[in-house]
């Protein structure tokens, strides 16, 4: 934890508004893009992340600092979202939006590839599609930035499982993007009948 962090924990402790402001403000887009990722609405993720900060400011005063306030914040977000899960609102994930739109540049600079951003397209939609334990580990270690120790951490899982899925979730990412690559290959190899357009 750097020292602003470490500094503006202290004084939140202690119920300096100015303080815990300044941490949401730091801290807010990220724990709400991990929930975006995650639970696949826009209106959801606001929800769990305002949810995630109440959990936050209730029990600041137990942060002990036996690990890095982010690691913490993110096992908060984690639970919040395992628990909307559980529920009724959050049981069927069945139509996301797709949220990797937003991450793909709409205007790309003159020496940007078309297939570029359709193959990032391909592979944000691979992930969506991966099992839940899986998910967690690409968008907390990929996407948030976490070491394989904090994943775990956030996770409360082995170092070890984390490095495991992390594993699997490659092997799936490139057999499925290798497959789609093909099918796309063969689509475009196939002629056209007489009096068909592309």
């Amino acid at each position: 934890m750097d020292r602003r962090t470490k500094s503006l924990c202290k004084r939140a402790k202690r119920a300096d508004r100015e303080a815990a402001c300044e941490l949401l403000k730091i801290c807010y887009p990220d724990v709400f893009a991990y929930l975006r990722r995650l639970c696949g609405s826009q209106q959801d993720a606001e929800d769990l992340t305002q949810q995630t900060f109440l959990k936050v400011w209730s029990s600041l005063d137990r942060f002990a600092g036996r690990s890095e306030f982010s690691t913490w914040l993110y096992r908060i977000a984690c639970n919040t979202y395992i628990d909307w899960r559980r529920t009724d609102a959050g049981g069927a994930r069945n139509c996301p939006d797709p949220w990797w739109d937003e991450c793909i540049d709409t205007n790309p600079g003159p020496s940007a590839n078309v297939a570029d951003r359709q193959t990032a397209q391909r592979l944000y939609e691979a992930v969506d599609q991966l099992d839940e334990d899986q998910r967690h580990v690409v968008h907390l270690h990929y996407y948030q930035g976490l070491s394989i120790r904090q994943t775990a951490e956030v996770l409360n899982v082995a170092t070890s499982t984390v490095k495991y899925r992390l594993r699997e979730v490659l092997r799936i990412l490139r057999t499925r993007i290798v497959v789609e690559e093909n099918e796309l290959n063969v689509a475009r190899t196939i002629p056209l009948a007489k009096g068909e357009t592309a």
